[in-house]
């Protein structure tokens, strides 16, 4: 029996020693810790401990692949060597009072999935290198400062799921293109100032929204698709 549990720790010890990240990574990490006042985070770092132990962050093959630090009390702005990360797939930071803007720098995380920085007080313009994200799935960015038009390089996310932009000050058109993205399933644009709403108060959800042809006018859907409404008629008040 004390062989047997001897052999484990050995491979328990091995395996966090060998799910150590490089300098790089970890210097990315001490650079979000202190940009976002990390002694004051609800759960804090050890930062003498292996960064595989610290708090909210998954490792896989020697690289991080996810950072979910939501309600921690970041507070502060997003460092932009963030976007060294190579190898990240979620970056979960909603509801912690992170300022600033969204750095240009967040478009080089070639591997993103899950983009998630919802009730935030983020402000600003969404960055242009948004549309670099080829592999993004899920960018939530609900109940922001956020402020300006959303990029038209939108239209790239070619494998976009979820487009969350809900309650922000955002203007102008949505560009129409990010209907024809072909996974798109919800598309959540309410409580913002765009000025064509009524071409996104509706998306299919039985198949994709590939079959929203928003290129073209009028917006036509056939009756026995699925649908949920994402707009709010103020006159219908």
């Amino acid at each position: 029996m004390k062989p047997t549990l001897l052999t484990c720790i050995c491979l328990f010890v091995a395996s966090v020693a060998m799910a150590e990240i490089s300098k790089q990574e970890k210097s990315v990490l001490l650079d979000l810790y202190t940009a976002t006042n990390g002694q004051k985070w609800n759960t804090k770092w050890n930062l003498k401990a292996p960064v595989s132990t610290w708090h909210g962050i998954t490792i896989e093959n020697n690289s991080i692949i996810a950072i979910d630090l939501m309600f921690n009390n970041l507070n502060g702005t997003l460092p932009s060597s963030i976007g060294q990360l190579q190898n990240l797939k979620t970056l979960e930071l909603s509801f912690n009072p992170i300022e600033g803007t969204l750095p240009d720098e967040l478009g080089n995380l070639s591997n993103l999935e899950v983009l998630a920085l919802n009730a935030t007080s983020l402000s600003g313009r969404i960055p242009e290198s948004i549309g670099q994200l080829s592999k993004l799935k899920q960018l939530h960015l609900s109940s922001n400062q956020l402020t300006g038009t959303v990029p038209e390089s939108v239209t790239n996310l070619k494998q976009i799921e979820v487009f969350n932009v809900f309650d922000n000050g955002l203007t102008g058109p949505l560009p129409k293109g990010l209907a024809n993205c072909p996974f798109l399933k919800e598309l959540v644009v309410a409580e913002n100032e765009f000025t064509n709403p009524n071409d996104f108060s509706i998306i299919v959800l039985s198949n994709t929204g590939s079959k929203l042809n928003l290129m073209n006018s009028p917006f036509q859907t056939k009756s026995s698709e699925a649908i949920i409404a994402v707009e709010r008629d103020e006159n219908a008040d």
